[in-house]
């Protein structure tokens, strides 16, 4: 972990309080940078529909770009699993040849059973876990009652 991961990521977490608060979704930030340390993208949940994920709706803003130098910051680990979707978040993530991931709180079962960071790990993705910042997740995330899941 860098100090840049942190500001990044606490970018991602500053995004997710523009995502409209619903009973059925988490609030969520994701900012996508590039190997040079610039923003490419950023998105948040239902930013452009009522479904889009935060890390679904910054890849989109980066169709047919080379992101395999790129890191991407979610405030929440990426899904697994995706009922309004054909592809989780993880699976998106994949696609765009991202080899880093960084966030700071790992999917509550509340929703449903995620499995992100394995799943990016056994494909060769970094993924960085900045668990001290868990706690703005939870925050933002106050209407669907996050529990505290620290050992």
């Amino acid at each position: 972990m860098t100090d840049h991961d942190r500001q990044w990521l606490e970018a991602a977490i500053a995004l997710s309080y523009q995502s409209p608060p619903v009973s059925f979704a988490y609030a969520v930030g994701a900012v996508v940078v590039g190997p040079d340390g610039a923003r490419l993208a950023t998105g948040y949940s239902r930013e452009t529909d009522p479904y889009v994920h935060a890390e679904e709706a910054a890849l989109a803003k980066l169709a047919d770009t080379d992101l395999s130098g790129a890191t991407i910051y979610s405030s929440l680990e990426p899904c697994s699993t995706r009922r309004s979707r054909p592809r989780s978040c993880t699976q998106l993530i994949l696609a765009a040849g991202i080899r880093r991931v960084v966030f700071a709180l790992r999917e509550p079962p509340l929703l449903a059973d995620c499995h992100a960071v394995e799943l990016l790990q056994a494909a060769g993705v970094e993924v960085v876990e900045i668990p001290d910042l868990a706690d703005q997740v939870r925050a933002v995330n106050g209407h669907l009652l996050l529990p505290d899941q620290s050992p």
